[in-house]
């Protein structure tokens, strides 16, 4: 375990310090760093933290980890965790229309907030559409306001008023 979490932090420095876009590049400097992957590790690895693909200003791609820090802190210094990855650098704003919510991001982070909700299996939220900066949640049509709110506050930091837990 410790290799992994030591492979891990390593992956998170690499990503953050570098434009990376591909796996075998990541590959090749994880082994001039001693780790020696597979293609198949290092794809598990890149899903656990939840890393995003996006383009950058030159037409090419680039990983980027959401909230980088709080993964060290979160997920890496830690054994185990079933909490969702926070999002909080890359999110913007929730807005909500009739039975719909709006969440606006940072560009790129969208997808993997996306997908979070959607593992979440939470039956109140019937799916999600994102694009590179925005969420589309379609809430089931009894879910108000506040339930979607408490909802969503487990993956962006959004402040719950008083008595709406309740």
């Amino acid at each position: 375990m410790k290799n992994k979490r030591t492979r891990l932090q390593l992956i998170v420095e690499l990503i953050k310090k570098n434009c990376i876009g591909s796996q075998d590049e990541l590959a090749r400097l994880l082994a001039a760093r001693g780790h020696v992957v597979t293609q198949a590790t290092l794809s598990r690895d890149l899903k656990i933290l939840k890393t995003t693909k996006v383009a950058t200003d030159m037409g090419n791609y680039m990983y980027i980890i959401p909230d980088g820090n709080n993964l060290q802190d979160n997920i890496l210094m830690q054994s185990q965790s079933t909490a969702p990855v926070s999002h909080s650098i890359g999110f913007v704003s929730l807005n909500f229309s009739g039975n719909c919510a709006i969440i606006k991001t940072r560009n790129g982070y969208a997808s993997g907030l996306a997908y979070d909700i959607d593992m979440s299996h939470t039956p109140e939220i019937l799916g999600t559409i994102s694009g590179a900066d925005t969420i589309f949640a379609m809430l089931r049509e009894d879910v108000t306001r506040q339930q979607a709110r408490q909802i969503f506050a487990r993956f962006i930091p959004i402040e719950i008023e008083e008595g709406e837990g309740e």
